[in-house]
């Protein structure tokens, strides 16, 4: 009876202690997952906000463009500026002098 007793608390202890081996393994792991992570942080939020800032002018720039053509749309082409100006011409009907 002895035996059964002692074999029943090895197999328990053994069952326990797989248990509890396989816990500590993947806390283990977790926290080396974490210390990774905290230290990739900086370097990550760093390149998100470049690539924010390199939209944001990229943005900035069309815009800037669009507000000069759409100002240079308003003001009219060279063309109309260019055309001679309109000059007085005398009418046949009336001379001067008479």
């Amino acid at each position: 009876m002895e035996q059964a007793v002692i074999a029943a608390l090895l197999l328990v202890g053994l069952v326990i202690g797989a248990g509890v081996g396989a816990a500590y393994a993947r806390a283990q792991r977790g926290w080396k997952d974490y210390q990774t992570v905290r230290t990739s942080v900086p370097g990550a939020r760093r390149n998100a906000w470049s690539a924010i800032r390199a939209v944001a002018v990229k943005a900035a720039v069309i815009a800037l463009l669009l507000v000069g053509a759409a100002a240079y749309a308003a003001s009219g082409s060279d063309e109309e500026r260019a055309g001679p100006a309109p000059t007085v011409t005398p009418s046949p009907s009336h001379r001067p002098g008479r």
